[in-house]
């Protein structure tokens, strides 16, 4: 579990995230979306430890998370970032085998090719394993970070959850690989150990996956919630100043305008 109490970002003498508390249970995916602007990337910075708030304080499972040694958190957090360009070529076993690096020193043991391989088997680019990395296109290269960002945290922590941050994970995806990663993700879930938050843009796809949707607006939460609960026309309207028409069909909801 992931605890935020009051927790505030500034920059200069603008606030970027104020006084959010929040609550981020395991086996549950946490979705955050707000228009540009709203804070989104830099609430989850905080609570992935990448920034340290202004106030206010995280914990993970109880424990402040500023009490967690660097190489102590990158075995149970994983975080996927905006950019995942390399300058230098490596191919794509190397960069999954990254994920493993706080796992050995020297060398990798067997436990650590097994994650990998297993992680790229379950987001199906194991024929990629022998490809320069920098000659992937942009959607090839996103799925090949999710290996990387898996193989991290691969195995159970006995005694802790896992954490995984995905900022913008659908950025250079076409279509069936943005259904297919929301499947996948929730096939993660169902270790019901792993805690996860991401940010998306595309509304519908953050009503049919959520499970917890918290829509920001101006370095606010606006609304905390169920995805019904969540995305109202009103709060729609006051965070993206656009008129929704919300229609029902096979048994889904769809937000239309």
């Amino acid at each position: 579990m992931i605890q935020a109490q009051g927790i505030a970002y500034k920059a200069g003498d603008k606030y970027l995230v104020q006084h959010i508390s929040s609550c981020f249970e395991p086996g549950m995916l946490n979705l955050v979306i707000g228009p540009n602007g709203a804070g989104k990337s830099t609430f989850v910075k905080l609570l992935s430890g990448q920034l340290q708030p202004h106030s206010g304080s995280v914990c993970y499972a109880g424990k402040p998370l500023k009490e967690y040694s660097i190489s102590q958190l990158a075995r149970i957090r994983a975080v996927l970032s905006q950019n995942i360009e390399l300058s230098f070529p490596l191919n794509v076993w190397e960069v999954v085998m990254m994920g493993r690096y706080p796992h050995f020193t020297g060398k990798p043991e067997r436990k650590d090719i097994d994650a990998c391989t297993e992680a790229m088997t379950f987001f199906n680019i194991s024929d990629f394993a022998g490809r320069d990395y920098t000659t992937l296109s942009g959607g090839e290269k996103q799925r090949v970070q999710f290996a990387r960002i898996m193989a991290q945290i691969w195995y159970p922590v006995p005694g802790s959850c896992r954490y995984l941050f995905l900022d913008e994970p659908l950025t250079f995806l076409d279509v069936h690989y943005q259904y297919e990663f929301m499947h996948q993700l929730l096939k993660l879930l169902s270790s019901g150990d792993l805690v996860i938050i991401g940010v998306v843009h595309d509304l519908n796809l953050a009503s049919g996956y959520a499970h917890n949707i918290t829509l920001l607006h101006n370095g606010n939460v606006l609304a905390n919630g169920a995805p019904d609960a969540v995305l109202t026309p009103s709060n729609i309207k006051t965070a993206y100043h656009l008129d929704p028409s919300i229609i029902s069909a096979n048994g889904k909801k769809y937000i239309l305008f």
